[in-house]
């Protein structure tokens, strides 16, 4: 997916601040984190918000962190020997079962936005990773226009509020977490952020 940037004029900087959260909670959850994505976490800093503690807890985790040991972290949360202590998909979250109705409604809506998945991309759509990518492209109008705060809100509402909390929760507390627990809390927090701000704003 290419970035339109004829169209990231007229964004504010919350909306910027936003779309880089989701973009980097994006990035974690697609693959072990690299040694320059590590060292850019542990340069994070936050403020005394809730949000602000969680990102300067995982800047402190991922100070002592190795990539070899990040690796072997998501694989065990993600991958696993058949499957992974979590499986990050709406699906099956919603239903209990992969590939079912909420990945059908997502490809519906990624359709109707000009949302397409990238050739080398093999991971069904409603995994939690491209959900984050897909908020952040709304935002900053990768996918054309940046999306009106009533189009992020109904998208997110459908797609990611019914479920990301309890799967950033389930990630602060799974067994294999380390790194990604810290990345759990400040996934936990920044939804429930966005939860309220679209609560706020008129149907």
């Amino acid at each position: 997916m290419t970035a339109d940037n004829a169209q990231t004029i007229d964004i504010s900087a919350e909306d910027r601040l936003r779309a880089d959260f989701y973009n980097f909670l994006g990035l974690l959850l697609a693959g072990p984190p690299d040694q320059l994505l590590l060292d850019q976490m542990a340069g994070l800093s936050g403020d005394a918000s809730d949000l602000g503690q969680a990102i300067e807890a995982m800047a402190r985790v991922a100070k002592v962190t190795k990539p070899a040991a990040a690796e072997r972290e998501f694989n065990a949360l993600f991958i696993g020997l058949g499957r992974g202590e979590l499986l990050p998909y709406a699906s099956f979250y919603l239903t209990g079962f992969l590939n079912e109705k909420p990945l059908a409604q997502l490809r519906n809506d990624m359709a109707a936005r000009g949302i397409t998945r990238a050739q080398n991309v093999y991971e069904p759509e409603d995994n939690i990773a491209s959900l984050m990518e897909m908020m952040a492209g709304m935002i900053v109008g990768r996918f054309g226009a940046p999306a009106s705060l009533e189009d992020q809100k109904a998208f997110w509402s459908k797609h990611i509020g019914p479920w990301a909390t309890h799967f950033y929760s389930d990630l602060e507390g799974a067994e294999n977490s380390v790194l990604y627990a810290s990345a759990g809390t400040a996934g936990r927090v920044f939804m429930e952020i966005e939860r309220e701000a679209f609560r706020m704003t008129a149907d």
